[in-house]
């Protein structure tokens, strides 16, 4: 067994016997549940709406009334719950005086940082997965193009993993769990509003630098189906910065 999939198995057999996992996910899939059902109710009520207006059956496109809402909706859900599953990453190693242990042992902090990121990555891929449910209850009732479905959620593990990368950048800056999980939200919620004064901007060269900083414009084009490369090369540059960075971080310990 490598060190990094030693530190992955230890990761996830951490996670497992703490509530952090059980209460996030609970909160993950809940929320995403509820807004799944709100939802299918709006549009339930409107195709009912629209098949006595027309006198026949209403014509409902799925794809842009309740998926495309349902994975713009989740960025926020995402927003708030991941930097909380990955506060613990370094923090508590620091919190349990562990954290000098480890930059004494002979694992590389490369390995150190790719296990524990690989382990909360698993973690969020498998409450990801869980949602997999809702698309193929839907298929049971109604048909739906299920190409935009699939980039919807390719969407969300890429933001959702860009999102845990800055989660374990925040956590090595602190030993307190919470402050890393406020460090991580206020990070990302910065991003956030780059977005909103990217379109403020408008269409100018500062408009567009600014919105292609953000994670919005990248995020809203896979939800709607469009798979660029600018948009893939914009997450994989957003992950390699933020682990960047968690490296450059727990490098600097070694000197302190």
């Amino acid at each position: 067994m490598t060190p990094v999939q030693a530190i992955i198995a230890k990761e996830v057999r951490c996670y497992f016997v703490s509530p952090i996992v059980y209460v996030v996910g609970g909160v993950f899939l809940l929320a995403f549940g509820l807004l799944a059902e709100s939802l299918v109710t709006a549009i339930g009520v409107y195709a009912v709406q629209m098949m006595q207006m027309q006198g026949g059956p209403a014509q409902i496109n799925l794809n842009e009334l309740v998926f495309r809402n349902l994975f713009s909706g989740s960025r926020l859900i995402l927003l708030l719950i991941l930097p909380i599953l990955s506060m613990r990453l370094f923090s508590e190693e620091r919190k349990l005086r562990t954290f000098e242990l480890l930059l004494t042992s002979p694992v590389r902090i490369s390995e150190l940082i790719a296990g524990k990121f690989i382990s909360v990555c698993l973690i969020y891929f498998g409450m990801l997965a869980l949602t997999g449910v809702v698309p193929l209850v839907l298929a049971l009732f109604s048909d739906f193009d299920w190409y935009p479905v699939l980039t919807g959620y390719l969407a969300l593990a890429l933001l959702g993993s860009l999102f845990l990368a800055t989660g374990t950048f925040a956590s090595a800056l602190s030993e307190n769990q919470i402050v890393s999980a406020l460090l991580g939200v206020g990070i990302l919620f910065v991003f956030w509003l780059l977005g909103f004064l990217g379109s403020l901007l408008g269409d100018t060269t500062m408009g567009h630098i600014v919105s292609y900083i953000s994670f919005m414009e990248h995020y809203d084009r896979l939800v709607s189906g469009l798979i660029d490369t600018r948009d893939l090369l914009y997450f994989a540059s957003g992950l390699a910065l933020m682990l960047f960075l968690t490296h450059q971080v727990v490098d600097s310990a070694r000197w302190k």
